[in-house]
């Protein structure tokens, strides 16, 4: 099974965008993956606002993005745009840093106003940063994510349909179902 590695770009020690990450990451190893999550707001403060990677656990969060076959990158969407955290840590990896892999964005916000930030802020920056493919991925409201527990949460059914879905053709395309089906159909 390919790795992945979830990045969490949100600031708030209470964040729901970290929640439906470990959703996600529970749902990726239920189904046998290999996977890891990054919180950047748990990463060195001083090294990530200076663009050095010299810190340790710096080092070794980009070396762990570096290996794996899946990026899920998650943020909430401040002023229309992903966080100013989650950007911080783009910037540290190197220009082709998602260089062949396969990436799913999550976004998580306050308003149906902020659903275009994905593909208008994020995905040209995760293309941008070689990702080979960028598959759909999800905007979930904040009011349809109720905290539960330390990480857990509950979803809208709406909203974790489209989330599951999202997950899906992550998986698909990970593990290059998603291109054996394109074929058999050409």
């Amino acid at each position: 099974m390919p790795s992945v590695v979830a990045i969490s770009g949100s600031p708030s020690a209470d964040s729901r965008t970290a929640r439906v990450v470990h959703h996600v990451l529970h749902r990726l190893t239920a189904g046998g993956q290999d996977a890891g999550h990054i919180v950047v707001r748990e990463l060195p403060a001083q090294e990530l606002l200076g663009g050095s990677a010299a810190h340790p656990a710096l080092g070794q969060a980009l070396e762990t993005v570096a290996r794996a076959e899946g990026v899920v990158v998650a943020t909430p969407v401040y002023k229309a745009s992903y966080s100013g955290l989650l950007k911080l840590f783009l910037d540290l990896l190197p220009q082709a840093g998602l260089a062949g892999k396969t990436v799913l964005p999550l976004v998580t916000g306050g308003s149906l106003a902020h659903m275009l930030a994905m593909d208008y802020a994020l995905r040209p920056v995760l293309s941008a940063l070689g990702a080979r493919h960028v598959v759909p991925g999800a905007f979930l409201l904040d009011a349809a994510i109720e905290r539960l527990g330390t990480d857990a949460c509950r979803i809208e059914p709406a909203a974790e349909l489209r989330l599951l879905e999202a997950v899906e053709g992550f998986t698909r395309a990970l593990t290059g179902r998603e291109s054996l089906a394109l074929t058999a159909t050409a």
